[in-house]
C-alpha cells in the first residue's frame, strides 16, 4: 500500500508474474506467495512440477490451483506401495483437470487399467513423455488409446508391461511420428515384424530399450538401424540370444552415431562385427556392454581401446577368452584412453599385467570390477606397486549390486 493505492490496483497480472519470474530460489518463491491471496494464487498457477500421492478429491482441488503444470509425477517405490495407489478414477481427474501435461510418470502404479489409458488418451492431447513402466495390467487396446490420442509422444517407457505386442507398435507408428524414446524391457512379444513396423512410421528414434526382448532377432535389428541412421544414439538387447553378428554389422553400416550399445548375453556375437562396429562407431561410441559374449576375444578388443576414442564404459565380464594381449596396444598409444568404467569380472586370463598398462594410459577411472579374477587380487595388485587413480573404486570382491551403474 502506497498513497492509499494497492499495488494489486497498479500490477496486472503478468507484471506479477514477471515478479514471480525473476526470483531464483525456492524460499523467495514461498516467500511471493505470502504477500497476498492474489499473489499465492498467482504463483500457484506458475507453477511447472508436480508430485503427487492423492485421491480423487484431492487431485480435483490440485488441478484447480496448479492448472498450469506441465509435469505430474504420481509414480510408486517398486518396494513400498501407496495403498490403494493410483486408479482409474483418478486419471480420468488428470485427464480433465491438467489439459497442460507434457510429462506424465505412472511408473509401478499396479492398480491402473486400460480404462485409464483410454481417459489419458482422451484429454491430454498434448502429452510428450509418459511412463508406465511395471504397470502389469495395461495391454494393446489402452495403450494405443494413448498413442491415437497423444500424438506429440516422444518418450514412451514400458518396462515390464508384459502383455504389449506387435498391435501397439502398429498404432505408435501410424500416429506417434515425434517419438524419439521407447523402452520395452521385458516385453517379450515384441517381433522383429513389430519392429519394422514401428520404424515404418517412427524414423527419428534416439533411445530404444529392447533388453529382455527374447523374440528379437537380426531382421528387427537391422530394419531399426536402417530406418532410424541418423539418429539413433542408444540401443538396450540385453539377453536377446537371437541376436547375431548380422545385426552388429547392421549397425555398422548405418548407425555411426551410435553412442551406448548393450548386448550382454548376445552369444552369438563374434570378433568380425564388432571390429567393423569400432571402426564405424570410433568417434560416437561412449558405452559398450558385452559381458557374457563367449566368442570375443583379443582381436576385436585391440580394435576398440584403439579406435574408440571416446569410450567411457566398457564391460567384458565372462569373456573369459580375453587375455593381456588385449592390452597390449595401449603402450604405443600416444593418447590418454578416457575410460572411467571397466568391468572384467570373471575373465581368468587377464592378469595384473593387463590391468597395468590400461593405468598407464588411463588416468580417468572411476570404478574397475575384478571381481572373480584370479589373476587380479589386491594382494596381486599390491605387490605390483599399481598406482590407481585417486577417485577409482576397485571392486575385488563387492557385491553385484554396484555393477552396470553407468550401463
Amino acid at each position: 500500500m502506497a498513497s492509499g493505492v494497492c499495488i494489486n490496483e497498479i500490477l496486472t497480472d503478468d507484471e506479477i508474474r514477471s515478479i514471480l519470474a525473476k526470483l531464483g530460489s525456492d524460499k523467495d518463491k514461498e516467500a511471493f506467495g505470502l504477500v497476498c491471496k492474489k499473489w499465492l494464487y498467482l504463483q500457484s498457477t506458475e507453477r511447472k512440477r508436480l508430485a503427487a500421492r492423492a485421491g480423487p478429491h484431492m487431485l480435483r482441488k490440485m488441478a484447480a490451483r496448479f492448472s498450469r503444470v506441465v509435469e505430474l509425477d504420481l509414480s510408486q517405490s517398486s518396494s513400498r506401495s501407496f495403498y490403494p495407489g493410483v486408479t482409474d478414477s483418478d486419471l480420468s481427474v488428470i485427464a480433465d483437470g491438467f489439459k497442460c501435461l507434457r510429462l506424465l510418470n505412472l511408473q509401478n502404479c499396479k492398480g491402473i487399467t486400460d480404462a485409464g489409458m483410454v481417459e489419458i488418451g482422451r484429454g491430454l492431447s498434448s502429452l510428450q513423455c509418459f511412463d508406465v513402466s511395471y504397470c502389469r495390467k495395461l495391454t494393446d487396446k489402452g495403450l494405443s488409446a494413448v498413442a491415437e490420442g497423444c500424438c506429440d509422444l516422444q518418450s514412451l517407457h514400458l518396462t515390464g508391461c508384459r502383455f504389449v505386442s506387435d498391435k501397439l507398435l502398429h498404432a505408435v507408428s501410424k500416429n506417434c511420428h515425434k517419438l524419439e524414446e521407447l523402452g520395452m524391457q521385458g516385453c517379450t512379444n515384441i517381433t522383429d515384424s513389430g519392429l519394422a513396423e514401428l520404424v515404418d512410421g517412427c524414423r527419428h528414434i534416439k533411445v530404444l530399450d529392447l533388453n529382455k526382448c527374447s523374440n528379437i532377432g537380426n531382421t528387427g535389428v537391422s530394419s531399426v538401424s536402417k530406418a532410424c541412421s541418423s539418429s539413433l544414439k542408444t540401443l538396450k538387447l540385453l539377453d536377446c540370444f537371437k541376436i547375431g553378428d548380422e545385426s552388429i554389422l547392421s549397425l555398422a553400416r548405418f548407425c555411426k552415431n551410435l553412442e551406448t550399445l548393450i548386448v550382454g548375453r548376445c552369444r552369438d556375437i563374434s570378433d568380425e562385427s564388432l571390429k567393423s562396429l569400432s571402426a564405424a562407431c570410433k568417434n560416437s561410441l561412449k558405452n559398450l556392454r558385452m559381458d557374457w559374449c563367449l566368442n570375443i576375444s583379443d582381436s576385436s578388443l585391440s580394435c576398440i581401446f584403439k579406435q574408440c576414442r571416446n569410450l567411457e564404459a566398457l564391460d567384458i565380464g565372462c569373456c573369459e577368452e580375453v587375455t593381456d594381449a588385449a592390452f597390449q596396444g595401449l603402450v604405443a598409444r600416444e593418447v590418454e584412453l578416457g575410460l572411467k568404467v571397466l568391468q572384467v569380472s570373471n575373465c581368468p586370463k587377464i592378469t595384473v599385467v593387463g590391468i597395468s598398462i590400461l593405468l598407464d594410459r588411463c588416468n580417468s577411472l572411476e570404478y574397475l570390477d575384478v571381481r572373480s579374477c584370479p589373476g587380479i587380487t589386491k594382494a596381486g595388485c599390491d605387490e605390483a606397486g599399481l598406482q590407481f587413480p585417486a577417485l577409482c573404486k576397485v571392486n575385488f570382491s563387492g557385491s553385484l549390486s554396484e555393477s552396470h551403474a553407468l550401463l
